[in-house]
């Protein structure tokens, strides 16, 4: 029997739902049932319950904030409105600060040179078409029907692609707002799934709104929703995965129990566990990972991890149910099982991305067999010529990736991505007094990718913290959001030698907006605590919130390409490499 919050990882994986959060004597956790937090918690069936606990909540009085916030919300229906209000609020508060002036700059900004042009030539001729040399001038000024019938060789598969070009003809190609409407979209939904998905892994709408604003609110998140590079999408289609694995831990938790209950109504052993084949979220998340892997072939850490983390829990979830072979059992009766549900919708999902390559005569290699390329012998000689183009074409990619040394003035080595020491500048354009607007002797417009700097360091220190509480505590939600953490950064630790670029952090910083609120919601303590503690925990909370305001305020110029005077754009430069 475990206790405290190793309890509440076992009451999980055997039931299936959230189980009441009642921290230890002298842990800093949040309540079952806090005002503030508003995280209102019914134990399963058959949890016990701490009656000290009890009659010390309804013994402590409350502060003057957990009073009001508990009268605010002292219906189910208010209770209602609040779960959707607050995810609402701070998805519309992203959908402004993403989608104002999105035509600015009118230029095309970084990789947006490649990925657009790439887009629109992918949009009209279902592969990705080269283009005219220096041709940026002309695309800008509305001249986007240039491309040519050859093709071009492309080192991402298309989905990113595509999605660029529907919102190009969605609003118009033309429009410099069309090229990066796409981003912003699933820029805004992101900070909608964060929300949402912090909310019921935090079981408090407060935290997982809170993790939203913070999103919502972040010049990287805000960069990357407003230039039409790839990177958006992987963090995207990530997102919606790992929402799909914890609906799938839900699900398959209560459908182990069910056959637990069934198995010993009947008399019969549970020595190796069952093989549950009817999960469809867990099919689901392959399916997302497969399509973040079409966008940039980083989405395939995504699968990986998760896939590790489902097996990993499903041993966890045996062991807690009394399976005697849990381990074996799970490996060898669940695991391929698994495989078979996340795997090969997975390659679909990543073929099916390529289907205009497939349909068309004019893609990159797609005749190469044809026109002189070596045919596959031997005991392959019978596999069509169209698989052993694409094939080659695949090969070509991996290799164009995996030895990409070119210099770059903004590469970013991914052992200082944490530390953020060298965020990507996107744009810059200075002026003169006279020119464009500006009244002073010099001004500038600039588009940088640092993220809010509070934010990002004190995401990056609390899921340091989380990682200790995993350790000792074996708390599943954290843990679950470290594996996002991990998939997204830990694998380019292997490629330190290659260019790569900070912008790529993206794909994990909704991870780390959740752990932050995690570590704020323990911060903010329980409404049963010391009233001093209470009141600092509140104090901290709103501390950090306030300063988090006041500088995305402060960069937000930076982050939009807006006209400033070059003193003021000097401020921003806190240490020499970000500039």
């Amino acid at each position: 029997m475990t206790t405290g919050p190793e309890r509440e990882f076992d009451a999980l994986v055997e039931a299936g739902t959230a189980p009441p959060a009642r921290p230890t004597a002298g842990e800093p956790g949040l309540a079952s049932a806090d005002p503030l937090t508003d995280r209102v918690t019914v134990p399963p069936v058959g949890t016990p319950v701490d009656d000290a606990t009890a009659a010390h909540a309804r013994e402590a009085p409350p502060t003057r904030l957990d009073a009001w916030w508990g009268r605010v919300l002292r219906t189910p229906v208010r209770r209602r409105v609040w779960a959707w209000a607050g995810p609402l609020a701070v998805t519309l508060l992203a959908a402004v600060l993403r989608l104002w002036h999105l035509n600015s700059p009118a230029t095309l900004v970084f990789d947006e040179t490649y990925y657009v042009k790439d887009a629109w030539s992918l949009f009209n001729l279902s592969y990705e078409g080269s283009w005219p040399a220096d041709y940026d001038p002309t695309f800008a000024a509305g001249g986007v029907g240039g491309f040519l019938a050859a093709p071009s060789f492309v080192a991402h598969p298309p989905l990113g692609k595509w999605l660029i070009g529907l919102g190009m003809a969605a609003v118009g190609p033309e429009n410099p707002a069309s090229w990066r409407i796409s981003t912003a979209v699933v820029g805004i939904l992101a900070v909608a799934l964060v929300a949402v998905i912090g909310s019921l892994l935090l079981r408090s709408t407060l935290l997982g709104t809170l993790a939203g604003f913070f999103l919502a609110i972040d010049g990287h998140a805000i960069v990357m929703s407003r230039v039409a590079l790839l990177d958006n999408f992987v963090m995207f289609f990530g997102l919606l995965a790992f929402g799909a694995v914890l609906l799938d831990r839900r699900q398959s938790a209560r459908r182990l129990e069910a056959w637990r209950a069934r198995r010993r109504g009947a008399g019969r052993d549970i020595a190796w566990g069952p093989a549950l084949w009817a999960r469809p979220w867990l099919v689901t998340a392959g399916l997302l990972c497969g399509l973040a892997t079409a966008v940039k072939w980083n989405g395939l850490y995504f699968l990986a991890f998760f896939a590790v983390y489902t097996v990993v829990v499903d041993m966890v979830a045996r062991r807690r149910a009394g399976v005697e072979f849990w381990l074996s059992g799970t490996l060898f009766r669940q695991a391929p099982v698994s495989f078979v549900l996340t795997v090969p919708v997975a390659v679909v999902a990543y073929l099916a991305s390529w289907t205009g390559w497939f349909a068309t005569s004019g893609g990159y290699y797609r005749s190469w067999v044809e026109d002189g390329g070596t045919r596959w012998t031997g005991a392959l000689a019978w596999v069509p010529d169209v698989v052993q183009n694409f094939w080659h074409y695949q090969a070509g990619v991996y290799g164009f990736n995996v030895g990409l040394h070119t210099p770059h003035a903004y590469q970013a080595n991914p052992l200082t991505w944490l530390l953020m020491l060298r965020p990507t500048s996107m744009y810059y354009q200075g002026f003169d007094e006279g020119q464009g607007g500006c009244d002073v002797a010099r001004c500038g417009e600039a588009i940088t990718s640092v993220a809010n700097p509070l934010i990002w360091y004190a995401a990056v220190a609390a899921c340091l913290y989380l990682v200790y509480r995993v350790a000792r505590y074996r708390e599943w939600r954290y843990g679950a959001i470290l594996v996002g953490v991990a998939a997204a950064y830990l694998p380019w630790l292997a490629f330190t030698d290659r260019t790569v670029f900070q912008f790529y952090t993206i794909a994990f910083e909704p991870y780390l907006v959740l752990g932050l609120a995690a570590v704020l919601g323990i911060v903010l303590g329980r409404r049963t605590d010391d009233r001093s503690r209470r009141l600092s925990g509140i104090g901290v909370t709103a501390i950090v919130v306030v300063v988090a305001v006041a500088v995305s305020v402060f960069f937000y110029p930076l982050w939009t390409a807006q006209l400033e005077d070059w003193e003021f754009i000097r401020l921003h430069y806190w240490i020499p490499s970000w500039k």
